[in-house]
């Protein structure tokens, strides 16, 4: 089975405290909501103490419509996925021209060219490689495309792949949207991206990686498009989030987790390690709960929703890479986990080897 040997993580340069960002938002919106003190509570209520953003709060103000917000997003985008990427490969000692498969992913712009190929005009990747874009999978993604990815590597053992995601989610705050949905996404969501370089069983990184992929699962739940989600609007993209994502969670996970691990033959107690998108507090507490593990299983989770926000699919990276940079696990079973719209999930199966 195929290896994730790294991540690396790239961010904007901004960061601001939440109290900063919600004094920044509150003097927006002082002659527009009757009870400020309600949006405060709310973004209090998220459990996110500070944010890295793509641009200076005050630049959002002038973003009024789609078109330049998409076009702020592109240059970003394309920033710091060569960062992350450029860091990954250096770190790793590999070349660009040995990776055979680009594949990326944002739910927080639209790019075309794909990111990927605007990447390959600013690092020197073989023309040949083959590129995969990802779009609309949303915090799922950072699971699902590792997934993928190694679905790949199963059938190509020599090769080595890499995986970005780059998501700019304060990009889509839309500043006259006054509904509940839209305060708690402009107190919970941040910007970062992050990379993942994924060889097959037979490349020359196989033996020095961490990660051991053994299988994935991929659930749909059916008529729940309603609950996550985006609505295209001339503005940019308007944030869908129903009240239903805890309870979904709580009702689902536990059978998905159960299916995967029964088709090899592990019990739950068996887990010793949990990389799991973060949510919302709401969100993570359920996830807890759902997984039937101790408080604190999931610590580096509710620290990147703490120090990060919900970065959407960029989190489980930044949680996957806290994980290997401060645990070891050797010769265990984990989980990396993540919810997103259809609404669905996706769950990866690792063995700690080193």
């Amino acid at each position: 089975m195929p290896f994730l040997h790294s991540i690396e993580m790239s961010f904007p340069k901004n960061y601001f405290s939440q109290s900063e960002l919600i004094n920044t938002l509150s003097n927006y919106w002082k002659d527009k909501i009757f009870n400020l003190e309600r949006v405060k509570t709310i973004h209090e209520n998220v459990l996110v103490q500070g944010r890295h953003l793509a641009l200076m709060p005050e630049k959002y103000f002038d973003l009024l419509d789609f078109e330049s917000k998409n076009k702020a997003f592109i240059e970003i985008a394309s920033n710091l996925s060569t960062t992350a990427v450029g860091n990954l490969l250096e770190k790793a000692q590999l070349s660009p021209r040995e990776i055979s498969l680009l594949a990326s992913n944002t739910v927080t712009g639209f790019s075309i060219p794909s990111l990927e190929a605007r990447l390959m005009n600013r690092i020197d990747f073989s023309p040949q490689t083959k590129r995969v874009p990802l779009l609309g999978l949303g915090c799922l993604a950072g699971v699902a495309g590792i997934n993928r990815v190694m679905d790949y590597l199963k059938g190509h053992p020599y090769e080595a792949v890499v995986f970005f995601t780059v998501e700019l989610c304060s990009l889509t705050l839309q500043l006259e949207d006054l509904s509940v949905a839209n305060i708690i996404s402009s107190g919970l969501f941040g910007d970062g991206a992050a990379a993942v370089l994924c060889v097959g069983e037979k490349h020359k990184l196989a033996k020095s990686s961490r990660l051991q992929w053994l299988d994935s699962l991929s659930s749909f739940y059916p008529n729940t498009e309603n609950v996550m989600g985006w609505d295209v609007r001339n503005t940019g993209l308007k944030i869908i989030l129903g009240q239903d994502v805890p309870k979904i969670c709580s009702q689902e996970l536990p059978k998905d987790l159960k299916t995967l691990l029964n088709k090899h033959g592990i019990s739950k107690d068996e887990l010793e390690f949990y990389m799991a998108h973060p949510g919302g507090p709401k969100v993570l507490s359920a996830m807890e709960g759902a997984l039937g593990i101790e408080e604190g299983s999931l610590k580096h989770s509710w620290d990147s929703l703490g120090q990060n926000g919900n970065m959407s699919s960029v989190s489980v990276l930044d949680i996957a890479h806290r994980t290997l940079e401060n645990e070891n696990h050797k010769n265990s079973i984990g989980i990396m986990a993540a919810l997103g719209p259809a609404f669905c999930s996706e769950l990866g199966l690792y063995k700690w080897i080193n």
